[in-house]
């Protein structure tokens, strides 16, 4: 049996082979895990650019506190229904993060929406995203919420916002 030199093919396999399971262990040990607000957020995106449009009805919205949803900072859902093949779905949307394109507390219930669904899987739903928005401002002059100040309201009189 002859010792391996250095300029023997082998050498050079088994020296790329090393070094290729090498990096792909430090890949998986160092890359950005995906975080769960990421996963949402390219939900999202891939509804806004395949998902089919159909009209929905938003039914409730809802503001809970860091003690009723478990979750640091609150959660804003709204919750809304649509009608896919004669099977009606009731589903809500966290929007906590989208309040720079959503304030739930001046979202018309009982008003219809435009829902984006997947068709292959129609409970997967939207009805707000960064780039695109169901629901409607048609009745501007339609009280949202007897008693509850609107988020232009809270502005105007300087009241603060949590």
């Amino acid at each position: 049996m002859q010792p391996l030199s250095l300029r023997d093919p082998q050498v050079y396999g088994t020296a790329a082979a090393l070094a290729l399971g090498a990096g792909a262990i430090l890949y998986l040990v160092f890359r950005k895990k995906t975080t769960s607000d990421e996963l949402e957020r390219q939900r999202r995106e891939s509804l806004v650019r395949m998902g089919r449009i159909i009209d929905g009805t938003v039914f409730d919205t809802a503001d809970l506190t860091e003690e009723e949803s478990g979750r640091k900072g609150g959660m804003q859902l709204v919750m809304y229904k649509y009608e896919v093949s004669g099977v009606v779905y009731e589903c809500s949307q966290d929007v906590s993060t989208l309040s720079d394109f959503i304030d739930i507390h001046a979202t018309r219930l009982d008003f219809p929406c435009s829902v984006r669904y997947n068709p292959h899987q129609p409970a997967n739903s939207i009805i707000v995203a960064e780039t695109w928005s169901g629901l409607r401002d048609l009745a501007s002059g339609v009280p949202v919420r007897r008693g509850i100040p609107t988020h232009r309201e809270r502005h105007a009189s300087g009241t603060p916002t949590t």
